[in-house]
């Protein structure tokens, strides 16, 4: 048994960014037993959270997106290493800056519905839900930015992105995830957009640069100063 687990750490060595996960969660943890009910934060709420219908339907992809999440990531994680490696970055980087936007600034929301208009397994699950998790450090919503990092993950990865019904499926995926945060009345719509902007920022850093290439270009330019100087001399 402990030969097969060290021959996997072995062959899969670069599955130890997994190692800020706890610390992720106890920073999370700390946060949410910090900034509370009782506590003083900024209340985010607009206009057109009020026109957003309470509907518990909407519990389904909400509650699918940690199975969605660890999939992924773990499907990434057995295929490729450079690309893990990237998903790390990625997901870790914004989900910190969550947490470091909701420490620095201290937010929730008063959306949720008192009372659910029915009585079913959805609602229950709901309840579950609201009791479990509290309505404060909702700003930038982490479900909102995980949803569309999955779908980069997906359309980056060299066997996912072969297939098209895969990524129209992961989208849609995301997409109900992204809605079920204001239906479930978890987030609010700033929460929401937020959370898609901090996603595009970090997109550019991790996916949209070539680094090497501007390594390459930034040692070209120290040699060409290089040699006019030892010309000049």
């Amino acid at each position: 048994m402990l030969g097969k687990i060290k021959a996997f750490f072995i062959k899969y060595h670069h599955a130890w960014t997994l190692l800020y996960f706890p610390v992720y969660m106890m920073w999370f943890t700390w946060l949410e037993r910090t900034v509370t009910t009782d506590t003083s934060y900024t209340n985010i709420h607009v206009y057109f959270d009020d026109l957003i219908p309470f509907c518990e339907w909407f519990v389904i992809p909400y509650v699918l997106w940690f199975v969605y999440i660890v999939v992924v990531m773990a499907f990434v994680l057995f295929t490729s290493r450079k690309e893990f490696y990237k998903a790390s970055i990625y997901m870790f980087a914004g989900m910190s800056m969550c947490l470091l936007i909701c420490t620095l600034w201290p937010n929730g929301q008063d959306l949720r519905v008192d009372e659910f208009a029915k009585d079913n397994i959805l609602t229950s699950l709901m309840g579950f839900i609201y009791s479990a998790d509290t309505n404060t450090n909702v700003f930038p919503s982490i479900h909102v930015y995980n949803s569309v990092g999955a779908v980069i993950l997906i359309s980056k990865n060299y066997i996912l992105r072969k297939y098209n019904w895969l990524k129209i499926s992961a989208t849609i995926l995301s997409i109900l995830i992204i809605l079920s945060t204001m239906f479930l009345k978890q987030h609010s719509v700033i929460d929401v957009l937020g959370g898609l902007a901090l996603a595009t920022l970090m997109y550019i850093p991790v996916y949209a640069v070539n680094w090497p290439r501007v390594a390459a270009r930034v040692r070209e330019k120290r040699r060409a100063k290089v040699l006019v100087t030892d010309n000049k001399n």
